[in-house]
């Protein structure tokens, strides 16, 4: 086990229901779009998704536009290749829009897969 002061977050090593300072921000972004109507729901964590056989994928928010659309956002400082992976995988497996989402000057860049 790591044992520096400062944990990489991208490796597990926040408890499952706990955001990074990145998703929070995300998360005061998406009060944002729900208090505008563009969206009308979401949730941290809210689904985990079978990939393979021991292979799980949890979005880090579920989201749900104003066209009754769902989709699974997920939020990155940078990519680790694992997780552009899972989000490829499950993008072709399920019935949802999969967004990640990279803070950027100004705002959010996002990429839809």
């Amino acid at each position: 086990m790591w044992k520096g002061k400062n944990p990489r977050y991208g490796l597990g090593y926040l408890k499952c229901g706990e955001k990074n300072k990145t998703e929070e921000s995300y998360e005061q972004y998406l009060e944002l779009l729900k208090r505008s109507g563009s969206i009308v729901w979401y949730e941290f964590e809210a689904i985990k998704l079978r990939l393979a056989k021991k292979t799980f994928y949890t979005p880090d928010f579920l989201v749900m536009r104003a066209d009754g659309i769902l989709e699974c956002h997920e939020v990155k400082g940078h990519w680790e290749d694992d997780a552009r992976v899972k989000v490829k995988v499950a993008a072709e497996k399920f019935p949802f829009v999969f967004r990640a989402v990279k803070k950027i000057k100004g705002g959010w860049q996002e990429e839809v897969f």
